[in-house]
């Protein structure tokens, strides 16, 4: 039986966290739930050995991390929170996994599937992933990603590094993926928009449709388009349609400003 603790401030998440566990878990036992940096602390200084613990970045009385200060924590840690940059920080902190609200029955699955695998592992000791210091800085919001700085194209026999500042935009045409330079000139690279949208700085590139991502560099004028979408003037002028879909205006015109 593997015994958990839930830190978690809120009732309503509590419980609906509770049911969750007893319906699809019955070999998990809730053995505590505790709603701050406070009770946590003093449970876990005294508490018998427990296998997972479910936290919630924000508590009551201040931020989890307070808790990694204060007492050691023997245990998987799996982080509960609202906010995906929070979860997204904790889960490369070394926490096994992160849970985004309303924690739904697959991401809970996922998560309690890599507590046995590492229960499983007896060379690793509960909590033994936890970079502390790491977590701190993760949920307090001191780390920060890194970012692509260039790109390496093939054009033939050459190799042609080329600077994020020089990159207009990223577009996909005909099954095939290209970056846009600000002379105007084209370069085939490899791998999905997708995956490059992760290795882009947000503050610098948009995605404004499923084919296309721009810089904000190379925007110069936004015209309202039918059906709610907008259009850009870009340059250097690229050979696809710069259009923003309906549903990414909002967060264009928030990321344009």
């Amino acid at each position: 039986m593997m015994k958990a603790l839930i830190v978690e401030d809120e009732k309503m998440a509590q419980a609906q966290l509770a049911r969750l566990l007893r319906a699809r878990f019955p070999d998990i036992e809730v053995v505590k739930f505790t709603d701050s940096v406070r009770s946590t602390v003093e449970y876990l200084a005294t508490a018998p050995p427990i296998d997972l613990i479910f936290m919630d970045v924000e508590l009551a009385d201040g931020e989890c991390f307070e808790i990694f200060r204060e007492v050691p924590v023997k245990a998987w840690v799996v982080m509960t929170t609202a906010y995906d940059s929070y979860a997204v920080k904790a889960f490369e902190a070394g926490s096994i996994d992160y849970l985004l609200k309303p924690i739904g029955e697959e991401a809970l699955e996922r998560a309690v599937g890599r507590c046995r695998d590492r229960l499983a592992d007896s060379s690793q000791a509960p909590g033994s992933g936890i970079d502390v210091e790491k977590l701190l800085a993760a949920v307090s919001g001191r780390v920060q990603k890194q970012y692509k700085e260039r790109f390496v194209v093939y054009v033939g026999e050459q190799i042609i590094p080329v600077r994020m500042a020089d990159i207009a935009a990223f577009f996909s045409e005909e099954k095939a993926n290209y970056l846009l330079i600000s002379g105007g000139r084209r370069y085939l690279i490899d791998g999905s928009l997708d995956a490059l949208e992760g290795e882009l700085d947000p503050e610098l590139f948009f995605r404004i449709s499923r084919g296309a991502i721009v810089a904000r560099s190379a925007v110069q004028r936004v015209n309202r388009h039918f059906s709610g979408r907008l259009r850009l003037d870009l340059q250097p002028a690229p050979p696809f349609e710069p259009t923003v879909s309906r549903a990414r205006v909002e967060d264009f015109l928030k990321w344009l400003e």
